[in-house]
């Protein structure tokens, strides 16, 4: 530091190139080294059987790749320090991010092996190896034998096309989130979807190895269950972002909330396409008052976000009652009628005790449409969002049969409040008439409400757009 001839980049260099570490991402198999077996041990010179083979040759790869330092979970956390476990699984996705550079160690891939081995590696089905593969900016995939996988001799495996198109038809993740990954809550529904299939040995742990993915920083309570895990994950989630897309799942109900899943398995199906209809905001305007629709909007924008206390989702809703449920025959298949809303069928592994107009029963059902105010009301200043929207193809006519755009943000800065105003209500009564995905909720006698759970999407529509500003109830309900 006291030369004068050292400029700061290279002494930032020279810092990084003696402190640089490399990370291994890799399968435990077997009896794997832990800090007690190695502490104040050469591991050079121990017995190279079962993991300290797997560690000695790791340690050699770091160092003939020119790293003085190398970290394993095995064996560089202590097992037996809970306060030590908390901070390193709340850090991983962290530490793996600063490697100099990650290893990952296929030990099932034999030397020589075609492309295609990677994806049947079952270091792929692994719930900690999401993250050690998409926090590093550096990767290099090993063999069995500590041979570069398919000889790409490349410094970053991120920059192999071939590994990145094989990794990501693998994953389902596309490639540039596998060379480019940043955490956060934004596309939730997808990266829990990435996730869907994977499995870890503590059940616990599908949920704490996804905190560094979503970036949030959670107690680690081993002993709590894979249920209370990922619903403390998923109450975080929909707590922090307003995103009610990770309530978009079919299976079984989680005992932590009935509105979240009790597998991460219930992920595995994408969101289900929604049937899109073509109707015009044009065609709306001489069936609907105005007024009601603008009292509508102005509803639908008050609400609250979406939020968890205590394990109870407060979740704003728009509402339809249930007035009928019949069996069909000895399946777990049930007819539903509801106000205001197209008859349905819904599957489900819970007993509907069969009701109508003539046999009433004293619970109450609703099918509702999950809403979020950020989400779902249309931006009129966004004109991109039009193409979101089922009327959107035809937005640009001119010959009077659908909604005109405004031709230019001159033109579009002349409109008054009142009208944009109109023009949103309009709009958002086109979307509510559009089919959706909804729940099917009863309620308790607290006056809470449970969610059904069904094995299918129940994808219902109203029967009458016209009649949508009139007859919306919406409100926020407490869900246990």
């Amino acid at each position: 530091m006291k030369r004068a001839d050292l400029h700061m980049g290279h002494i930032q260099h020279v810092v990084a190139t003696y402190f640089g570490y490399v990370m291994l991402s890799h399968r435990w198999e077997g009896k794997e080294m832990l800090l007690d077996d190695i502490q104040g041990k050469d591991v050079f010179k121990l017995e190279p059987v079962e993991g300290i083979a797997k560690l000695q040759s790791f340690c050699r790869t770091a160092r003939d790749a020119g790293h003085r330092w190398a970290w394993i979970d095995t064996c560089c956390i202590d097992q037996c320090n809970n306060a030590e476990l908390q901070q390193s699984v709340n850090s991983m996705f962290t530490w793996y991010h600063h490697s100099a550079l990650t290893i990952v160690y296929l030990s099932d891939v034999l030397p020589s092996s075609k492309s295609g081995s990677l994806a049947r590696s079952a270091w792929i089905t692994r719930g900690w190896t999401v993250q050690e593969f998409l926090a590093p900016k550096i990767v290099l995939f090993y063999q069995k034998d500590w041979s570069l996988y398919l000889n790409e001799s490349f410094r970053n495996h991120k920059e192999s096309r071939i590994i990145m198109q094989e990794l990501a038809h693998a994953t389902g993740i596309d490639s540039q989130a596998l060379v480019t990954f940043r955490p956060g809550m934004r596309g939730a529904r997808e990266k829990l979807q990435w996730v869907s299939t994977r499995v870890t040995t503590r059940q616990e742990d599908i949920a704490y190895s996804l905190f560094g993915i979503f970036g949030v920083n959670l107690p680690v309570i081993y002993g709590e269950k894979k249920q209370s895990a990922l619903g403390r994950l998923l109450q975080e989630i929909v707590a922090r972002s307003g995103d009610i897309t990770a309530l978009d799942w079919v299976g079984q109900s989680s005992g932590f909330n009935s509105c979240l899943p009790a597998d991460i398995s219930s992920y595995k199906a994408p969101p289900c396409p929604l049937p899109s209809l073509q109707t015009s905001v044009s065609s709306l305007q001489h069936d609907i008052s105005v007024e009601s629709a603008l009292n509508l909007y102005t509803l639908l924008d008050n609400m609250n976000a979406p939020r968890f206390a205590y394990c109870r989702l407060h979740l704003p809703c728009i509402t339809f009652r249930v007035t009928a449920v019949r069996r069909q025959g000895m399946n777990s298949t049930y007819e539903v009628k509801a106000d205001r809303l197209h008859d349905l069928q819904i599957t489900t592994e819970d007993k509907l005790i069969p009701f109508s107009s003539l046999q009433p029963n004293m619970q109450t059902f609703l099918l509702v449409r999950p809403w979020n105010r950020l989400l779902e009301l249309p931006d009129f200043a966004d004109l991109s969002s039009l193409a979101e929207l089922p009327f959107a193809a035809s937005d640009t006519q001119s010959d009077g049969d659908y909604w005109s755009v405004p031709s230019s943000p001159l033109q579009e800065s002349h409109e008054s409040v009142d009208s944009e105003l109109s023009d949103r209500a309009l709009r958002l009564t086109v979307r509510l008439g559009q089919p959706f995905s909804a729940f099917l909720l009863a309620q308790q006698r607290g006056g809470e409400y449970k969610r059904i759970a069904s094995d299918h999407h129940i994808i219902v529509q109203v029967k009458d757009v016209s009649s949508i500003p009139d007859t919306t109830e919406a409100r926020t309900l407490e869900i246990l």
